[in-house]
């Protein structure tokens, strides 16, 4: 009776040792798989499914076919409107105004009268020139026929051919004293002022330096802007330009005064573009924007979309590049020639390109593409 018990006693000493000291040959043997079996195989799984750089995908993108095209280029400039000519006409003599005054805004033409002064002495001051100018003459005469005969020396003809000379002198100043009652004007335009006003005294050394009136030639007008360094050599005297002022209205012009030296500032170059303007339409003081059209250039027309920025910061689009490898992506920076409705005029890129518009921001230089080709928009 006393066997049993050994017998299970030796039984469950075997089982203890199996579990412990040979537990991988048990599972083995009853094909149980253990928890770091399954975790190397899921390390190999793992290690098998990452790509290496030879096996990257391909990523898909649009892209459109592009031709250069040779364009009109343009400098754009920032400037305003200003007068062809401006002066302030002024008086040469003093003297109280007589005429009624001119009102401002209205036009004038050359030689028109803005401001008459009261004569005051001035007809008598050129009565009396002109009385001793014949007297001056009688004696010149007489002198000469005395000087002919003999009878007077060449001093006294001398002395009286001065006099005669000094007498014309004054009769002109008279004359021109009269002249300087009237103010014209010098070319025609319009009146930015009044004229001076009807019983006002004026002189040249008053505070106001005598100003009778003050006048805007408007036809032609000027529009003035500043071009800067980098880009003054693209405009040139007769240049055709256009022009878009601040109420919309449009002007076109000819490039007709370009400085030969900067603004010590802002390092900008002067620009005067001419434009007729018969109507006066154009006013003076109004801001523009000035389109001055300078040599054509080729670029390519392609949406604002596709353009993207580097790892660097540089602006350009991101192409289509066949490669020993295969189809990859290559990048190009540009510059923007001017926008359009259609989309941007580009500069930089070869005559053709291939240029991806859809996922370009997907992709860097050197990614396998695969590409699907779209019609360019027209």
């Amino acid at each position: 009776m006393r066997i049993v018990p050994v017998l299970i006693a030796v039984i469950v000493s075997a089982m203890l040792y199996a579990v412990v000291f040979e537990r991988d040959r048990l599972e083995q043997a009853v094909g149980i798989e253990t928890q770091a079996d399954t975790d190397d195989a899921d390390v190999q799984t793992e290690l098998a499914s990452t790509p290496t750089p030879e096996r990257e995908r391909a990523v898909s993108v649009v892209a459109v076919s592009s031709r250069a095209q040779q364009i009109d280029s343009a400098v754009v400039l920032r400037g305003r409107t200003e007068p062809a000519r401006t002066v302030d006409v002024a008086v040469e003599v003093s003297g109280r105004i007589i005429s009624a005054p001119l009102r401002r805004g209205v036009s004038v033409n050359a030689g028109d009268v803005l401001c008459q002064l009261d004569p005051g002495t001035a007809e008598v001051t050129l009565a009396e020139a002109r009385a001793r100018l014949a007297e001056a003459e009688i004696t010149a005469n007489a002198a000469t026929e005395l000087a002919e005969e003999g009878f007077v020396s060449a001093t006294r003809r001398a002395s009286t051919a001065a006099t005669l000379e000094s007498a014309r002198a004054a009769v002109r100043r008279a004359e021109r004293a009269i002249e300087d009652l009237t103010v014209t004007a010098p070319f025609g335009g319009v009146l930015e002022d009044d004229t001076a006003e009807l019983g006002a005294y004026l002189s040249p050394q008053g505070g106001n330096g005598g100003q009778c009136a003050r006048i805007l030639q408007l036809d032609p007008i000027k529009i003035v802007g500043f071009v800067p360094e980098t880009l003054v050599s693209q405009v040139s005297i007769g240049a055709p330009a256009r022009a878009r002022l601040s109420d919309g209205q449009d002007a076109e012009g000819t490039v007709r005064f370009i400085a030969r030296q900067a603004d010590e500032t802002t390092r900008t170059f002067r620009v005067e573009v001419e434009v007729a303007n018969p109507d006066l339409r154009l006013r003076a003081g109004q801001t523009a924007e000035v389109a001055v059209a300078a040599a054509g250039k080729s670029a390519h027309l392609l949406p604002a979309s596709a353009l993207t920025l580097d790892d660097d910061g540089r602006l350009g689009v991101r192409h289509v590049v066949q490669s020993e490898t295969g189809t990859i992506t290559g990048f190009t920076p540009v510059s923007i020639v001017r926008d359009s409705t259609q989309g941007v005029w580009l500069a930089g890129l070869p005559d053709e390109i291939d240029v991806i518009v859809v996922g370009q921001d997907f992709v860097t230089a050197g990614t396998p593409l695969t590409v699907t080709m779209r019609e360019p928009a027209t």
